[in-house]
């Protein structure tokens, strides 16, 4: 086999044994004691704002107010932030304020974008420890007492973040979904968390110190994802980050490829904006714990390009009566490849089985995972890359409108 297929094909192998053996080491070490409990284990209950950022949300805001104000929790208050919605979004929000003591809203008048509302939310919070989620997710009621707990007797540690859970799974794209945050995103946290910390916490569920915002200037205005962003400032600053399984949220995702795309891609392009953005940590001692959580994502850039280099080289052959990029002849090495991403898929069910006892169905539709997840993903690096590289330095990220999928009934 050549380099090129060599590199295509052993790059996700290895990284699918060293996510499952590092994920295995997570449970061991921090999950085992605790999973199949429904409810947080006892322990201070401090008072907690929960930050809600809302921008056209009018289609789903009445379920996301009543899961947050619907806690067990004895003292916490939910600021909802209006960014500039163009839908009934404001009105909505206002009615319920005046039924609900907890709920307080925050209009601005024109549309600033999720970190800035998040930043406005954070500035007139009245409470230390934050808890983000969007404006589509229900919040389990006992999520805050799993993410505040973490923070007992850790001083330095800034955020704390949750498990996503999919709520429509109705069409093949939302089961895919829904196998895809249990098979790779929750395994790849648990794995990051073994390395030191994590590429990045989740915009639809984090709790954070506000100490630990305050020291970074709060989420970045120019962020593509301010998810990420906020991520790494922080643990450059020596601030740790976490991820706790048991902390459940359940949100709405694109059924459609158009709206899977825009979504794919804006994550594509906001990592390679972070990457671009960390690029000094080579040159810098003193930061290279965080090294394995740069590094990873980077060969995985690579490898989109090289999986587009692959094609045009195919393409190339054929068009000039080469036959094309010699594919290997020898099935083994990536019949070896399936078996290894199988087993990856039922493990990392498997791990989150005690948290959504409807993945056991999802396994069939996994096969087609690779098919439909890896094009895309691929593709969406592949044209990210010349947009981050083009894109004029300071510009406001502002909001897109997602694809919220078939709703659930």
């Amino acid at each position: 086999m050549d380099p090129l297929g060599t590199f295509l094909l052993g790059y996700p192998l290895l990284m699918a044994v060293v996510w499952m053996l590092l994920a295995a080491l997570f449970v061991l070490r921090r999950e085992a004691r605790q999973r199949g409990l429904r409810q947080p284990p006892e322990g201070p209950r401090p008072e907690v704002s929960v930050l809600i950022p809302c921008f056209n949300e009018a289609a789903t805001l009445a379920e996301t107010l009543r899961h947050a104000l619907a806690l067990h929790w004895p003292s916490y208050e939910v600021i909802a932030i209006n960014d500039g919605s163009s839908d009934d979004t404001g009105a909505l929000l206002d009615g319920w304020a005046a039924t609900q003591p907890r709920l307080r809203v925050v209009h601005l008048a024109r549309n600033q974008g999720k970190a800035m509302a998040l930043r406005t939310g954070a500035l007139l919070a009245r409470h230390d420890l934050l808890i983000c989620i969007d404006g589509d997710a229900l919040l389990d009621p006992d999520a805050v007492g799993w993410l505040v707990r973490r923070f007992d007797g850790a001083p330095q540690l800034g955020a704390v973040t949750g498990n996503p859970r999919i709520r429509n799974r109705s069409t093949l794209l939302g089961r895919l979904q829904v196998g895809e945050f249990s098979s790779i995103i929750g395994l790849i946290k648990r794995a990051q968390s073994m390395l030191g910390g994590l590429f990045t916490v989740s915009g639809v569920i984090t709790a954070f110190r506000r100490q630990a915002l305050e020291t970074i200037g709060y989420w970045r205005l120019d962020a593509l994802t301010e998810d990420i962003a906020v991520t790494w400032d922080l643990q450059r600053e020596g601030w740790q980050v976490a991820y706790e399984p048991h902390a459940l949220v359940w949100i709405l995702m694109p059924e459609t490829l158009a709206g899977l795309w825009k979504q794919r891609l804006r994550w594509a392009e906001g990592g390679i904006q972070v990457l671009r953005s960390q690029l000094d940590l080579l040159r810098l001692p003193r930061q290279w714990r965080l090294l394995p959580l740069l590094i990873e994502p980077l060969l995985s850039l690579v490898w989109s390009q090289a999986m587009l280099l692959a094609v045009v080289l195919q393409l190339a052959g054929l068009l000039l009566g080469h036959g094309g990029w010699s594919t290997p002849t020898d099935h083994g090495p990536w019949l070896l490849l399936g078996l290894v991403c199988l087993l990856q898929f039922c493990f990392s069910l498997w791990l989150d089985h005690p948290y959504d006892r409807q993945l056991a169905p999802v396994l069939f539709w996994m096969i087609w995972y690779p098919v439909v997840f890896w094009m895309l993903t691929t593709a969406a690096a592949v044209v990210a890359l010349p947009r981050v590289l083009l894109r004029p330095a300071g510009r406001r990220a502002r909001w897109v409108s997602p694809d919220r999928g078939v709703r659930p009934i």
